[in-house]
């Protein structure tokens, strides 16, 4: 599977990764996974597993934003055509939250011992590998629960979709992706409605 990004900042809640393409990142709340250290290369007994949770792109400086280049040009497309320069001075990333790990006796549904590496390969997860993960569902805590730059129902919403698009039975997996909402927004249904608005199907 090819690699998608790396690793630019870790922690042991989450990291950050830079894409290898610009203006792409994964799919908010998607599942996607990187080493864990200190192996050189991911093993299949030795992956963080993440959710994406935010992307943006911007100046490979922080302190310089960019300014505007296209007043006299017809298509977007001509601003970078007439400044080949902006792929090196601009990035895309996106923010990870950590809610897994595998290691030799399989999955975890929680934070590993250390987060990953600076420059550790980040990779897209596969249909099996989403379905396998979201078996469980003890990750869904963690993403409610942590601040955000956006609402954590949207969140949890786009991460349910895609998790029931990987399994044959989606409808099945949303009902009890439902009710294990229902208790843990049990004292707040203004965002469990919120919630379960956006990922009937």
């Amino acid at each position: 599977m090819d690699k998608i990004g790396e690793v630019i900042e870790a922690a042991t809640g989450e990291f950050l990764a830079q894409s290898y393409q610009l203006h792409w990142a994964p799919s908010l709340g998607s599942l996607v996974k990187t080493c864990a250290p200190p192996e050189a290369a991911c093993e299949s007994d030795s992956s963080i597993y993440g959710v994406v949770c935010y992307s943006s792109t911007g100046s490979v400086d922080p302190g310089r934003r960019p300014t505007i280049r296209g007043r006299d040009l017809e298509e977007e497309d001509d601003v970078y055509k007439q400044n080949p320069q902006l792929s090196r001075l601009l990035c895309t990333s996106f923010k990870v939250l950590i809610v897994g790990y595998q290691d030799g006796q399989g999955i975890r549904h929680f934070l590993p011992p250390r987060p990953p590496r600076v420059h550790a390969f980040v990779y897209p997860c596969s249909t099996d590998e989403v379905a396998g993960f979201t078996q469980d569902l003890d990750f869904l805590n963690v993403l409610l629960s942590t601040s955000l730059p956006i609402p954590s129902e949207e969140l949890v919403a786009a991460c349910l979709r895609i998790a029931s698009e990987a399994r044959d039975d989606g409808r099945v997996f949303l009902v009890k992706a439902g009710k294990e909402l229902a208790q843990l927004l049990a004292g707040d249904p203004v965002r469990l409605n919120a919630v379960l608005r956006k990922i009937r199907p």
